[in-house]
C-alpha cells in the first residue's frame, strides 16, 4: 500500500490553531488505517516538546517514540492550508505533513520530503493547487527516483 495517496491529501483546509491543524492531519492518518487514534495525542504532545515546523511553510507533525505501538503502517497525510496556519510566531504553515512510521522508516520518509520542501516555489505551488495529484506527483517523485537509484545500486550499475 502506498505511503501517500490521493485519499491522504486534503486540499483547501483551514484551522484556527496548529493543534487543530495537527488533529486534521492525524485524522487523515487514522481514517487511512495508518495509525490508531491514540497516535494523534502523541503528535500533539510532541509539538508541545519541540516544534515540527521546518520552515518554508511546511510542518511535519509526528508522534513520539512512545506512540510506535499505535502505528499500524507507515503513511503520510498532507493537509493544505492555502491561507496558512500560524505554527510559530510570524511563521505560517501552508502544508502540514503528518507522518507515521515504524522503527526507523521515518528517516527515509523525511529524506524523501526534504528535496521538495527545500524549494520555496514548489511549496507555494503545492500550497495553492486545487489538484491533489500535483502534491502526489511532487512528493511521490522523490520516492520513485530514490527507488530507481537503489535498484541501480543493487544491480551494480
Amino acid at each position: 500500500m502506498a505511503i501517500l495517496s490521493s485519499e491522504t491529501i486534503r486540499l483547501g483546509a483551514s484551522a484556527a490553531s496548529k493543534q487543530e491543524a495537527i488533529q486534521q492531519a492525524g485524522a487523515l492518518l487514522v481514517s487511512s488505517g495508518c495509525v490508531a487514534a491514540n497516535y494523534v495525542d502523541g503528535m500533539l504532545k510532541r509539538e508541545q516538546v519541540i516544534s515540527t515546523y521546518l520552515g518554508n511553510g511546511v510542518a511535519i507533525p509526528h508522534g513520539q517514540h512512545e506512540n510506535m505501538a499505535d502505528v499500524i503502517r507507515t503513511g503520510i497525510a498532507v493537509v493544505q492550508f492555502p491561507a496558512g496556519v500560524e505554527w510559530e510566531p510570524g511563521e505560517l504553515a501552508y502544508l502540514v505533513i503528518g507522518i507515521a512510521a515504524n522503527a526507523d522508516e521515518h528517516v527515509g520518509v523525511l529524506a524523501n520530503l526534504a528535496e521538495v520542501i527545500e524549494d520555496e516555489a514548489i511549496v507555494q505551488q503545492l500550497a495553492q493547487t486545487s489538484d491533489p495529484l500535483q502534491i502526489l506527483e511532487q512528493l511521490g517523485r522523490v520516492r520513485e527516483e530514490e527507488a530507481y537509484d537503489e535498484e541501480r545500486h543493487h544491480a551494480g550499475a
